[in-house]
């Protein structure tokens, strides 16, 4: 966009308080007609103003009533920030000829405007929405070119109904997105259901239809507000909770508190029956699923025992020879237990390899690939996260991607979630398919890897399934384990080296209920007693900053990641990113900042990002990418105020965000034992503090602590410690894959 002086209208305050232009559009610089953004030149009050903001379907020639705020561009200089944009109709045949002599509907150009206008003076454009059969009487429209004539002004006007319906409720990219969906009926077809809204346009929830709702005067006990509050309350207590499913008994009382009516309404409406949902019954309980989520276990118990028993046998026979020939050339001798997963891996199409650490879950991925390989077979590694696949890769000397690059995700553009191009009907070519870390896989994920793998195809899902179960709803690896239905080999078995590791013997004894060995003070796992917790935070931030370089060397500045239970609380990640930001990273002269929303982002700073975003692109050696995910951790390299860009290096994938993008992110000095699921760091340092004991579990210490590879330090109380150890406290999460997978067994 080329810079342009922009002359205030008089009388308009500057980064003040939202105000109203109205104006006729001059041109159209920029226009994204995906996403309605635009830069536009109006003419307000005889000055000329540049407008920029979600402008769906504006055009030259249109008169324009705007509500935003003045602010100064450091490039282009003052602009006008539209929050609030709605189209005013031409009123006279005058204003009518401007708009069609613009250009703004194709075909039309000034002759055939004048033509229009002369024959149908003020009711043109009446006539041209309601009644396009009129103009194919004016010699050069022909009944073709008048329907498309019609066409194009409802598309340019369509949205001007429901901008003047929803401004108060909705912001402009929002109802594009509405305008998307229904078209120029939207108005119609939303007063007589609003829960459409939270049904079918990302991005506005139940309680934000909800009140528009309201608004309208809806009533509060119609069946469709209680239907969508039904899926509503599936959605907010099963979902996001972890859950697939919610018995039928919780969930309607859940409802019915969420909607404020009786429960007998919301268990009639729910007898007669909800789109998008679906019921069924395990070992006699009701439970009732979001549709998608049954239909994803329910393929995933169907296409795994597809792939079980349709495994290709071609020279399974030579097996124990082929196992033999590996070892000697690796010079190991491999224990039973690793003997007898490699053997299954092999020689079933689903095969399941768990254990902690140093059971040698490694070295069998390896002889597992080294034996494939012999076999003419073609070989795919994944992972669920970058880093570990990165580790997979490095372990292995094989390319392993994510689950999602394998699959080769796109992006759905109007939802928040992906498109994978790999699926029933693009089947991987692999043969062979190694997925590690697969507690982190959920149902969701874990259903599209599998229409992605063809039948006859072998698939090993390597993962610890005593760590925390995955982000997204399921417990898929422990359910497909606790069926019993497909082989699995559990390695409890700490060899030799690993047994010089106080970090696995320690986990391992964790795991086993035993209390961590806390006093050895030459290994690589130690406690830092603070049983005043107020100083937990101070000897973490001294440990980084100082204590720890200067002992093992300034390259351990940048190997060090705080892991903490909790967001909040003395030790949680809150309070310990302001703190470790301000030693490790403080202000400098030339290093540059951008406050968001009270947050600092600098130069040089820790981030994460917290959502999955399959719309950002990135670069990595030449390399070109899309997707940065949900626990991503990388450093900000560059912040270009003139660009109003952040750029952020994710392990080596350079990514590029917009200002306005900066909520998907947060400090990552600290971060959550649920968001280190995945990954490992040279240096773990674990506050130890009181806390709910929702929280303060076995499993969770467990997890912790395995995401180190050279030191473990513990800052805190050892009776917290102790506490953790001792509570086995896990939420069940209500899923129904081991009843599908085994349906003798459970129900």
């Amino acid at each position: 966009m080329e810079k342009k002086t922009t002359k205030m209208p008089q009388n308009q305050p500057v980064n003040g308080n939202e105000t109203v232009l109205l104006g006729t559009v001059e041109r159209v610089t920029f226009q994204n007609k995906e996403n309605g953004f635009a830069v536009c030149e109006i003419n307000a009050d005889g000055e000329d103003v540049t407008i920029v903001g979600i402008l769906p379907y504006i055009s030259a020639g249109e008169v324009v009533k705007v509500t935003g705020k003045w602010e100064t561009h450091p490039s282009y200089g003052l602009q006008f920030k539209v929050s609030v944009y709605e189209k005013e109709l031409p009123a006279n045949s005058a204003a009518m000829y401007k708009y069609l002599a613009s250009g703004a509907i194709k075909g039309v150009g000034e002759s055939i405007a004048r033509k229009i206008v002369d024959m149908f003076g003020d009711d043109t454009f009446d006539v041209i929405e309601h009644n396009p059969t009129y103009l194919s009487d004016i010699p050069g429209i022909s009944p073709k070119k008048a329907a498309h004539i019609h066409d194009e002004f409802v598309e340019q006007f369509g949205m001007r109904s429901l901008m003047v319906r929803f401004r108060d409720h909705f912001g402009p990219a929002t109802i594009l997105k509405i305008y998307k969906r229904w078209g120029s009926g939207a108005v119609d077809v939303i007063e007589d259901n609003p829960y459409l809204l939270c049904e079918e346009i990302y991005g506005i929830g139940f309680d934000k239809a909800d009140e528009y709702a309201r608004s309208i005067g809806y009533d509060s006990s119609s069946d469709k507000r209680i239907a969508a509050g039904i899926k509503h309350a599936l959605s907010a207590n099963a979902v996001q909770n972890g859950h697939v499913f919610i018995p039928e008994k919780k969930l309607l009382p859940l409802a019915a508190e969420l909607l404020g009516v009786e429960e007998n309404k919301v268990r009639k409406v729910y007898e007669e029956g909800i789109g998008g949902i679906k019921t069924v019954k395990y070992n006699g309980t009701c439970c009732v699923y979001l549709q998608d989520y049954y239909e994803a276990e329910h393929y995933i118990s169907v296409k795994l025992d597809m792939l079980d028993r349709l495994c290709v046998k071609d020279g399974i026979e030579d097996i124990d020879r082929l196992i033999k020939l590996v070892e000697d050339e690796e010079k190991i001798e491999y224990a039973a237990a690793q003997r007898r997963a490699i053997r299954y891996a092999i020689s079933n199409g689903v095969m399941v390899l768990t254990g902690g650490p140093g059971t040698g879950k490694t070295t069998i991925i390896r002889a597992i690939i080294s034996i494939a390989e012999r076999m003419g077979l073609e070989i795919a590694l994944a992972a669920p996260t970058g880093r570990a696949a990165k580790r997979m890769s490095e372990a292995t000397q094989h390319e392993a991607k994510t689950i999602h690059r394998m699959l080769e995700m796109k992006y759905s553009g109007d939802e928040d979630k992906p498109v994978f191009m790999r699926d029933e009907k693009n089947l991987l070519g692999e043969e062979f398919i190694i997925i590690d870390e697969s507690s982190m896989v959920d149902t969701m994920l874990m259903s599209s890897l599998l229409r992605a793998i063809k039948p006859g195809a072998r698939l090993v899902l390597i993962g610890d399934s005593d760590q925390l179960p995955s982000v997204g709803a399921g417990n898929v690896l422990c359910d497909i384990i606790n069926s019993e239905r497909f082989c699995t080999v559990r390695l409890t078995e700490i060899f030799r080296q690993a047994q010089e590791s106080r970090i696995v013997t320690n986990a391992h004894a964790i795991n086993n209920g035993e209390l961590p060995v806390l006093d050895d003070k030459k290994g690589d796992f130690f406690f830092l007693s603070r049983e005043d917790e107020q100083q937990i935070p101070k000897t973490i931030a001294e440990l980084c900053q100082s204590r720890l370089p200067r002992t093992y060397g300034e390259k351990t500045r940048n190997e060090i990641q705080v892991i903490t239970p909790s967001k909040k609380g003395v030790a949680g990640t809150q309070p310990l990113n302001l703190l470790l930001q301000s030693v490790q990273n403080p202000p400098e002269k030339g290093k540059k900042e951008k406050n968001f929303r009270g947050i600092i982002f600098r130069e040089g700073d820790k981030v994460m990002q917290i959502k999955n975003n399959y719309d950002i692109e990135w670069n990595r050696n030449g390399e070109d990418g899309v997707g940065i995910f949900n626990g991503d951790i990388g450093r900000i390299v560059r912040i270009d105020h003139q660009t109003e860009k952040i750029i952020i290096d994710f392990d080596e994938r350079i990514a590029e965000y917009d200002f306005s993008m900066l909520e998907e992110l947060e400090h990552a000095y600290a971060i959550t034992v649920h968001k280190s699921q995945g990954s490992e760091y040279p240096v773990i340092i674990i506050p130890i503090y009181s806390y709910t004991p929702r929280l303060l579990t076995r499993n969770l210490l467990y997890t912790a602590v395995t995401r180190a590879q050279k030191m473990v330090i513990l800052v805190g109380r050892a009776s917290v410690v102790a506490a953790m150890v001792e509570n086995v406290r896990q939420v069940n999460r209500y899923t129904g894959l081991c009843y599908m997978l085994a349906p003798d067994k459970y129900n």
